[in-house]
């Protein structure tokens, strides 16, 4: 056994320490195994969008101590950053996930007790909510603890800025450098100030619905959107409130869910995984949809930035989306929209969408069509959201998308967003039947409009220390 890494678990049986990592880090030792080295051969990796990783006692585990630390470092930056500042301000939300609430109670006790005033999200949100809620409360930063679509095993801690989007150059490596400074649970200060931390809730969600529904285009919806079936699920996630609301405010009264998935559960026990990219997500959905006979058949992730999709082809099967097929449809909508009513500012200078590097040039050739100009940036969305800021107050940002099926409108969330995407694909699909076609005809007038894109994605799982 190397005496590194046995080194470093016996470290874990000081005092510093509750009762129950001691004795599970003692369990560890004595049975000599393999998950003793997976948990403490390395620490766990602060990465530009912050932590995430495999639940459990370790210093390669995401637990009470590897938060701690790393909001330790991360309020170090924040007050290092804003300076002069009178009231240092973060906001926490957490998804469905085993400990996500727990793990957002720890951030608070770090923050509060370094003197930040914490804004606590009184139950589970979607992570596009939480950059809504650092703008609408002028927080200087927040945190998300989330692992998005990642097996129940996993959480993770993502790292907001007070643009409310994920941190990038040079915050991130700065963020980085503070938190590797903290090398033991021992500096970090747990001891929650309550004078600190405000708990927010329902305001936070009536004003991100009004964003919402300021973006809608086709004040046709609500009189003709309950026309509309629509199966959604949740996957066990923070959807499951937030997107039949924004439905029904927008005019989608014809919502259908999947009763087991409702269930807040962070084992997720009737998917295989909670990835809306996954067909074996939507099953349950799909037979759902069978059942109403809806038209369209919608899955969120757990923490509800990213949308699954599925629409009735012309045999009236259901057909799933990929994330650059429902990314094209919406920029193809959006586009032909605000031209019709003669809003769009086309050219150098006037409006702009955003892609990512690995998401379908069908998005830029709709955009040259239109003769809008469309940026290309490295993979995340935090990139989308960095040309979002620095054209704020110049130019207005049309949308942006990925192809992992995130996409935005609007620039009060600064990050992927699934409860607006929701929207905005009900309010495609209404466009095109009032134009006597369904969302699949419309997919195929693009293709016929802007030529032929197929695009396949492989995703590869690779697990431990190999």
């Amino acid at each position: 056994m190397s005496l590194q890494y046995l080194e470093r678990a016996k470290s874990w049986l000081s005092d510093s320490f509750d009762n129950e990592t001691i004795e599970a880090v003692g369990k560890l030792i004595r049975e000599n195994s393999k998950e003793l080295e997976e948990s403490f051969y390395k620490n766990l990796e602060f990465g530009t969008g912050g932590l995430r990783g495999v639940m459990g006692v370790g210093t390669n585990r995401v637990n009470k101590y590897t938060i701690g630390m790393a909001t330790q470092g991360f309020a170090n930056y924040l007050r290092e950053s804003f300076d002069g500042v009178d009231v240092l301000s973060v906001a926490i939300a957490f998804d469905n996930r085993n400990n996500s609430s727990f793990f957002a109670s720890i951030a608070a006790d770090v923050f509060s007790a370094n003197g930040i005033k914490v804004y606590l999200f009184e139950s589970l949100r979607p992570t596009p909510e939480l950059s809504f809620a650092i703008r609408h409360l002028k927080c200087s930063g927040g945190v998300m603890l989330t692992a998005s679509h990642n097996p129940k095993e996993y959480n993770g801690y993502k790292v907001y800025w007070e643009d409310g989007a994920q941190v990038t150059s040079p915050h991130d490596k700065n963020i980085i450098d503070h938190v590797n400074k903290i090398s033991d649970p021992s500096v970090v200060k747990f001891k929650r100030v309550e004078s600190n931390v405000v708990v927010v809730g329902k305001d936070i969600d009536k004003a991100y619905l009004e964003a919402i529904l300021s973006l809608t285009l086709n004040k046709e919806v609500k009189r003709s959107g309950s026309d509309l079936k629509i199966v959604y699920t949740p996957l066990h996630g923070t959807g499951v409130e937030i997107v039949p609301e924004a439905l029904r405010q927008a005019g989608f009264s014809k919502v259908f869910n999947v009763p087991e998935q409702d269930i807040s559960d962070g084992n997720f026990p009737t998917v295989d995984s909670p990835n809306p990219e996954e067909p074996g997500a939507l099953k349950m959905a799909l037979e759902k949809a069978e059942e109403v006979g809806a038209d369209l058949v919608m899955a969120t992730d757990p923490d509800s930035d990213r949308l699954g999709i599925a629409i009735r082809d012309n045999q009236g099967k259901l057909l799933l989306l990929n994330g650059n097929q429902m990314a094209s449809i919406l920029t193809y909508y959006l586009l032909e929209n605000i031209s019709s009513a003669n809003q769009l500012k086309k050219g150098q200078g006037g409006d702009y969408m955003v892609k990512t590097i690995v998401t379908t040039d069908l998005m830029k050739s709709i955009c040259d069509f239109y003769d809008i100009e469309i940026f290309n940036v490295l993979t995340g969305f935090k990139y989308i959201a960095e040309v979002v800021r620095s054209m704020e107050g110049k130019r207005r940002f049309i949308g942006g998308g990925e192809e992992s099926y995130g996409f935005n409108v609007g620039e009060f969330v600064r990050d992927k967003d699934a409860v607006v995407t929701c929207c905005l694909v009900a309010e495609a699909a209404v466009w095109s039947r009032e134009r006597g076609m369904k969302l699949y005809d419309l997919l195929i007038e693009i293709y016929n409009k802007f030529g032929f894109y197929l695009e396949h994605l492989i995703s590869m799982t690779k697990k431990g220390i190999t």
